[in-house]
Formats: structure tokens, C-alpha cells, sequence
């Protein structure tokens, strides 16, 4: 039932009709839908009904009630306007959406429209959602933040995105089953998707939004879509297909509606494609924790360990770079090589960090002047950034030998000369945060806003001589001239002197008695407090009107601005990465064309950083996958370091792609198309899923998914269900990535009669992590050598974990009873000498009934089919069924 209705229903019961206040509540709810409703009602927000209870329960403040509505209390709580913005960021993060109802007139006004007792129009101003924040103080400084659109005409799947803090617009075409990856990628606050689309195991955004499906309407959108960028076609920005329309339209008229209308800074979209970056799914993000530990937080991941920009947007930049590794070896290098050039001049890098740690965040700047809710302090903040970047550009193009992406990057920092100098002539050099009050044009800008101030200032000396004139005349030295929002200037004195200014002839009238003090107000006083305040109402809507002049001008520079901030965050990110890895050794590595991964002392960043925090040294490992070594099985102990061996290669591919330094004595390899990672042990209970179930969901996504160019790290598959089971899982899957995936892989397993293989599948080699005992104890070596594990040391780590003395004891009599009758049988491994190769198997394997429901149904493209044709298609579906029944 809508808002409108629920109100209808209640005044209907109820004995009283609604209140007018009350109707217009419940209008304006129904526009609010599913969101809370900030009603305004003199300095504070209210919310009532089941929106005050949520309120109160997420923001912990008192639930109160304010008369009835259909016989029953109406809840309410409130916020006040001041300081709502804090309030709207705990909401926000709670998952809740909010609609703003503002006041759109003054009582004044509504008492001429429609009487004395008129109720002021209220109106929503704006929709405040997760993706779609401007605000300093709802954002994180180091963070993006995305709203994203995913849309499906026919067989085409979109997803667009925009950070409209920054106007970053992008789009992307996906195969169906790449969605939740792409997704993992951007990893968006909020999802928009059509009312009819299906739900979708979409586990990479905070919330999803279910909008009207017209909004995904190609044709639709591609007219909102010019309207929105001002153009006759959108050829000038790309070849989109249809569903990347759909998607980018969907965002745009969400923006429309969450705005009311209002500006959004959107920069024209940049169409990438899916293979232009390195496919890595959310199962594999989470594992290798690029961005976000598993807990959700930034410290302790790969990006928080890495991460030494000195600016906000670099911060942003160097997450979505990690996020979003290359798969093109010419970007690659353009990338690598600014970096190398950073890292070989140590006084260069640390001069461009100096003049870009001084640079304020002009990105989200620009994004709130253009949305409306910036201000002179975000002028400022251009003021200072493009100027900086001017002068940084002058720095830089004196070099003789820049890099080649430097040199294609440095135009964009010039062009705002113009603009630097007016706004350096115009504003003060920290002007407010809030232009109410005005005081941000500087002396000497506008000489008739000059003229005024020196009116008001002269008008304050007079009351200043006055009030020394009235403490002569009147003989009472705690007379005193103050002024509020009430009563503007007047004479304050104790209540003992009053009787002194209230006689006829003393020239001042009274105004106003309080507990200890009685008010007065005089002529002479009047004119000068007349004085000043016309003299200051009409400076502030001086500076009012020269701070919009300033917004027009910064904002028809929006898109060159906005290029100026993208090369500063790339600057930014690249002389971060050179002074990492200048200070922890790191490498800059090779790309070969071939399809390999040669490490030498190669480091795990993460585990690393926290070692050296406690003092001690990690151990480095090498690795050489090649065409004719492509598939390394690793035994050993746990806690041995085989799973930190398999992650910290997968970081240095990661790392290596994204345009970076890698830990390592050396690197080479080849470009990686597609990372995954089956590693450690997790459920989703959420979805139904048990440990091992998530564990074979994500091996089958491997097996389907990896290519000869992929690169895979895998560790106890198996482990998770039966003894027998699990052994013949991991062979079988070691023997398909071998044979059918043919990628590069490291395998870590317990199983060591997999080791076995090594003498059928001739790309596989065998390898371990050392351990020793001494004198009863496990050492733990950490490190990589040739050949198989000599055994499991599972007492051991055990024993060294404090399991109970008689507890091992007790499993030591009972291993020796089993490696007894392994001994007598041949163990779990026995018969699988002779077994047939896997080859072979696939070749006998009888090939996948054909389902026709499902291939006729698939067939079907709604979009194209005609009446008659849906009819017609209707017909032989049902014709299908029925055989199969």
C-alpha cells in the first residue's frame, strides 16, 4: 500500500479528519516511496510513523510522539538542521536511504497566499542515497565512492558507474557469468536494476535499488542520454552497444530523479572493455585481500600496506588500479616506466611529493559546485589545485628526459591561467566553509562591496561611540549596546537602573524585560543599526552574486578541470609506488610474451610489513612456471608458508599489471588474462553454502573459466568433505588444469599421494616447503625446495599448536597402526597406478544430454519478436514440455 494510501485508510478510520499538516506529510511520503522522510519543521528534521522508529533505533535518540493520527500516537523524533549532516552519514551507513523535505517558502509568504493560517509548502529537494553523496563529511577522503547501473537488452549484459563526487562515468559490456566480478571490481554503494529483472547472486553491493523498467529502455535512454551531455549523438564518445545504453541511461535518470532535477557532474563516459583489464572474480578479491581485508577494512590489505600517496584522488587511483590490473602490455609499460624514472631520482620524487601533499582534493570540489551544494571554500580549493598544478607543470617540463606518459600527460595541467588569476583576485585566502554570512571576496575586488563594508564598519564604530555616550548620560557603567537575531541592535542594562531609562524624557523606549536585565531602544541607535544592517544585506548579496559568477566560471571549465585532477592522481600514484619500492627493494618487473612467471626472492608485501613491525625477516622464495613447468604441486606442513607462497605471487602479478614495482629480487612474466585464488576455508550460510560447497563452487568457476594465459593458485582442494572423496577431487583437478586448462598454477596440498602425478603429466613438477625436527620441536623453515615432502608433520603442528600431551601421544599410536596397513595395502593411492589417463577419460565421456526447453527458450530474443512471433514461440515451448513429459 502507498504512503497516500496508508493516509487515506487512517483518516477514513479515524474520527478526526487528518490534520492539513498531517495530509501533506503523508503527500509528501508517498513521494518519499521506500526512503525516510526528513520533514522540515522550523530548526529541526522530523520523521514520524515507522520512519521516526527506525530513525531512532539507528541514530540511538529518543522516540517521543506528537498528538494522534487515527486514534493512535503518532511516533516522532527528530534531528536538528545544523548539524544533520551527521546524522544523514550514520543513516546512510546503515543501509537507509533519505528523502530531504525542505521548507519552499517563508510563513510570510504562505500567510499572503492562502491566510493567517496558511501551512508553509514543503517540497523534497533532494533524495540522499550510498552511491550518490557529494558531501566532505559523508565521504571517505581515500575512497571512491559508486553508484552503478546494471542493464540486459537481449544477450547484452551492462554495467555503468559513476562516482558523482568526482563526475568519473564509465561503462562495460560483460558475458553474464562475468557480472559478479566486474561488480566485485567496482564494488559499488549502490546498484540500480529494473523492477523485472531477475534477482541476481549480486554480492558485491551494499544495496540494490530496484527502479522502473522504462528507465532501462534503450531507446530511452539514448535520448536522455544526449539531453543530459547536450549533443545530437553519443558517436563522439564511443561505439556503445545497446546494453551499455541502457545501463548508462538507467544511472542518468536515477541521478534526474534522486536530484529533483537538480545539476549532476557526469564527465562523457569512457567505454572500456572487459579483456582490457585482468579478470579476477570476488571469491579471488577477498582471498587476496587487494583493497579490503576479509574483516572489511583497508588496513592490513594490499592497498594499505602499499599505499603512500600523498593526496586523496591519488589514494582513490591507487585502489582502483589494484582493482583493476592491465591486460594491455603498452599501457603497462608507459606506467612502469614513469615509475622507474621517479624511483632513480630520489630529489625529483621528493619534490613532486612535496608539491602534491599541498594540493587540496579539487576532484570532489568541482563535483559539489556543479551539484550545487559547494561553496567558496571549494573554490578555493580549485584556486589552489590548479594553480599548484601550473606551477608543477612549469617544473616538469624543464626536464629533458620524461617519461612518455609524463610527456602525453603534462597538456592537461595547463589551460586554467584565467581562472587561477580570478579566483586569486576574488576570494580571501581561507574563506568559510558557509557563504551565508558572507566575508570570502577579498578587499579591493568590487570597490561598491567595499564601499558597503566600510558603511557597516563605520556604522559599528557609531555604536560603539554611542554606547559610551549613553553610559555618560545616564551614569550607568554597565549599560551596554548588544545585538540578536530578535530584537537586531538594543540598549541592555541591569533591572536595578531601569526605572532610569524608562521615564518619558530619557529618549528610550522600552523593549523587552528579562530575569536580571531590562531592554530599551532609541532613536539614534536605530539609524545606525539601520545603517549597518542594509549596508551588510546588501554586501552579502554582492559577494552572493560574484560567488555565483565565480561557480558559472569554474564550472564551464568542469571537464578540463577535471583532466587537470586525473593526471595530479596519476602523478600522485606513481611516485608513491617509486618511493615503496625504493625504500622495501622492490623490482621493476619484466613482461614476456610468453605465457610464464619467473620470481626471484620473491616476498609476500603484507605478511612482510607486519614481520618487520615485530623485528623479524621474512624469508624470500623463487618460482619458474614456463610452458614446460607450468603446474607446480607444493607439500608440506601447515603453518609451513605454502599458502603465503601461493598468494604472494599472485600479489606480484597483481602488483606487476597494475603498473607497479613488485617484492622481489627479479620478476619476469608473462601478461595474465585471468587471476584466480582457492584458498582458505569460508562459508555462505547466507547462500545456503557449507565450507566445502563454497570450496567446489569456486574450483568449478576455475575449471571453466581458465585459459592457457590465466594464472591460478589452489590450495587443499578436497579437504573439506571425506578422505577418499577429496583425494580423488584434487587428482582430478590437478589432472584438468593440466590437461584441458593448461594455465600457469601453483597446487599446495596434503595429499601427497598426488605427488604421484609428477610421473604422468609431464608440465607438472613437484616442491615443498622445508621443515625439520629438533630435539621434539618443529621448525618451521619457510622456505620453497625441489621435490615432495617427506611427510606431513601434522603431530608436529599439533604438538606446537598445544594440543594435550596424551591427545598426541594417543594419534602417534594410531598413525602407526595406519602407515602399517598402508604399508600392508599400498594406502589410499593403491590402484591408481593403471588408472586410464585423463585424456583419455574425456575422450569416453558421453557428452551432455541436450535439453531443448532450455536451448529453444534461450533462442528466444524478446526485444525482436513480433506479436504473432511471441505467440508462435509461446506455442512450440509448450509443444517442447509436453514431449518431455
Amino acid at each position: 500500500m502507498s504512503a497516500t494510501a496508508r493516509a487515506a485508510a487512517n483518516m477514513n478510520t479515524a474520527a478526526p479528519a487528518a490534520t492539513p499538516m498531517m495530509a501533506q506529510y503523508w503527500s509528501l511520503k508517498d513521494k518519499a516511496g521506500d526512503c525516510l522522510l526528513f520533514y522540515r519543521m522550523g530548526d529541526f528534521f522530523e520523521l514520524f510513523f515507522d520512519d521516526a522508529k527506525a530513525a531512532a533505533s539507528t541514530l540511538d535518540i529518543a522516540l517521543t510522539s506528537r498528538g494522534e493520527h487515527g486514534g493512535a500516537p503518532v511516533p516522532m523524533c527528530g534531528v536538528p538542521v545544523h548539524s544533520a549532516e551527521s546524522y544523514l552519514a550514520r543513516l546512510i551507513r546503515a543501509g537507509h536511504r533519505v528523502a530531504i523535505a525542505e521548507q519552499v517558502e517563508t510563513p510570510a509568504e504562505a500567510k499572503a497566499r492562502g491566510g493567517s493560517k496558511a501551512l508553509v509548502a514543503r517540497d523534497i529537494v533532494r533524495f540522499v542515497t550510498a552511491g550518490t553523496l557529494t558531501e566532505e563529511s559523508l565521504l571517505e577522503g581515500r575512497s571512491a565512492n559508486r553508484l552503478a547501473a546494471l542493464a540486459q537488452v537481449g544477450s547484452e549484459v551492462a554495467i555503468a558507474a559513476a562516482d558523482i563526487s568526482t563526475g568519473r562515468f564509465e561503462v562495460v559490456a560483460v558475458p553474464a557469468q562475468a557480472v559478479d566480478a566486474e561488480l566485485a571490481r567496482l564494488a559499488p554503494s549502490e546498484l540500480l536494476l529494473s523492477e523485472n529483472a531477475e534477482d541476481l547472486p549480486i554480492s558485491s553491493a551494499r544495496q540494490i535499488v530496484r527502479r522502473p523498467s522504462s528507465e532501462f529502455s534503450s531507446t530511452n535512454a539514448q535520448k536522455r542520454l544526449e539531453a543530459f551531455f547536450g549533443v545530437q549523438t553519443l558517436d563522439g564518445f564511443g561505439q556503445f552497444v545497446r546494453g551499455e545504453i541502457a545501463a548508462m541511461g538507467a544511472l542518468v535518470a536515477y541521478l534526474d530523479h534522486v536530484g529533483t532535477g537538480g545539476p549532476t557532474f557526469l564527465q562523457p563516459p569512457l567505454r572500456h572493455l572487459a579483456s582490457g583489464r585482468m579478470a579476477i572474480d570476488a571469491a579471488t578479491r577477498e582471498s587476496l585481500e587487494l583493497v579490503r581485508t576479509m574483516a572489511g577494512t583497508r588496513d592490513g590489505s594490499l592497498l594499505g600496506t602499499i599505499d603512500r600517496t600523498v593526496t586523496a584522488a591519488g589514494a582513490r587511483l591507487l585502489a582502483d588500479d589494484l582493482a583493476s590490473p592491465l591486460t594491455d602490455k603498452a599501457a603497462i609499460l608507459d606506467r612502469l616506466d614513469l615509475v622507474d624514472a621517479l624511483a632513480r631520482d630520489a630529489l625529483w620524487r621528493g619534490e613532486l611529493r612535496a608539491a602534491l601533499r599541498a594540493l587540496p582534493d579539487a576532484g570532489r570540489a568541482l563535483g559539489r559546485l556543479v551539484a550545487g551544494r559547494g561553496g567558496p571554500r571549494d573554490l578555493a580549493q580549485l584556486r589552489d589545485a590548479l594553480g599548484g598544478a601550473r606551477l608543477l607543470r612549469e617544473h616538469l617540463a624543464r626536464r629533458a628526459d620524461l617519461p612518455p606518459l609524463l610527456a602525453r600527460l603534462l597538456p592537461a595541467l595547463d589551460g586554467h591561467g584565467a581562472l587561477v588569476d580570478e579566483l586569486t583576485r576574488a576570494l580571501i585566502e581561507t574563506p568559510p566553509v558557509d557563504a551565508a554570512q558572507g566575508g570570502y571576496v577579498a578587499e579591493g575586488y568590487d570597490h561598491a562591496l567595499d564601499a558597503l563594508r566600510e558603511t557597516a564598519r563605520d556604522g559599528r564604530k557609531a555604536i560603539a561611540s554611542l554606547e559610551a555616550q549613553y553610559r555618560d548620560r545616564t551614569g550607568i557603567a554597565s549599560l551596554k549596546i548588544r545585538h540578536n537575531g530578535v530584537l537586531g541592535y538594543h540598549v541592555e542594562v541591569p533591572a536595578k537602573h531601569a526605572d532610569a531609562l524608562m521615564a518619558p524624557e530619557s529618549g528610550f523606549t522600552h523593549r523587552q524585560t528579562l530575569a536580571g536585565v531590562v531592554r530599551f531602544n532609541s532613536s539614534d541607535l536605530h539609524e545606525a543599526a539601520s545603517r549597518v544592517t542594509q549596508a551588510g544585506v546588501h554586501a552579502v548579496a554582492a559577494e552572493a552574486a560574484h560567488l555565483e559568477t565565480l561557480t558559472d566560471a569554474a564550472i564551464g571549465r568542469r571537464e578540463a578541470i577535471a583532466a587537470s585532477c586525473d593526471v595530479l592522481a596519476r602523478l600522485d600514484v606513481a611516485a608513491a609506488l617509486a618511493d615503496h619500492a625504493m625504500s622495501h627493494n622492490w623490482c621493476r618487473p619484466d613482461l614476456a610474451d610468453e605465457p610464464c612467471l619467473d620470481v626471484s626472492g620473491g616476498r609476500h608485501p603484507v605478511v612482510e610489513a607486519a614481520l618487520a613491525k615485530s623485528g623479524e625477516r621474512f624469508v624470500p622464495n623463487d618460482v619458474s612456471l614456463s610452458e614446460a613447468d607450468r603446474l607446480w604441486l607444493v607439500t608440506g606442513p601447515n603453518m609451513g608458508g605454502k599458502s603465503t607462497f601461493l598468494r604472494q605471487n599472485a600479489l606480484i602479478v597483481v602488483l606487476a599489471q597494475a603498473g607497479g614495482f613488485v617484492p622481489a629480487a627479479a620478476a619476469k612474466l608473462g601478461l595474465v588474462d585471468r587471476l584466480f585464488s582457492r584458498v582458505g576455508a569460508s562459508d555462505n550460510l547466507a547462500r545456503g553454502r557449507s565450507t566445502f560447497m563454497v570450496e567446489m563452487v569456486e574450483t568449478a568457476a576455475i575449471l571453466a573459466q581458465a585459459t592457457p594465459q590465466s594464472f591460478v593458485i589452489l590450495d587443499e582442494v578436497g579437504r573439506g568433505t571425506s578422505t577418499y572423496d577429496g583425494l580423488a577431487l584434487a587428482w582430478s583437478v590437478v589432472e584438468a588444469v593440466h590437461e584441458v586448462n593448461k594455465c600457469r598454477c601453483l597446487f599446495a596440498t596434503h595429499y601427497h599421494e598426488l605427488t604421484r602425478l609428477a610421473e604422468t603429466l609431464n608440465a607438472l613438477s613437484l616442491h615443498h616447503v622445508r621443515a625439520r625436527e629438533w630435539q621434539g620441536d618443529l621448525v618451521l623453515l619457510h622456505e620453497v625446495a625441489e621435490g615432495p615432502a617427506d611427510r606431513s608433520y601434522g603431530l608436529a603442528v599439533a604438538r606446537l599448536a598445544g594440543v594435550p600431551a596424551p591427545v598426541v601421544k594417543r594419534a602417534e599410536t594410531v598413525l602407526a597402526k595406519l602407515e602399517a596397513g598402508r604399508e600392508a595395502t599400498g594406502g589410499l593411492a593403491a590402484g591408481l597406478d593403471d588408472l586410464p589417463l585423463f585424456a583419455a577419460t574425456l575422450a569416453a565421456a558421453p557428452e551432455a544430454a541436450k535439453d531443448a526447453l532450455r536451448e529453444a527458450l534461450g533462442a528466444i530474443d524478446p526485444d525482436a519478436l513480433a506479436p504473432r512471433d511471441a505467440l508462435d514461440a509461446l506455442y512450440t515451448l509448450k509443444r517442447l514440455l509436453a514431449d518431455e513429459g
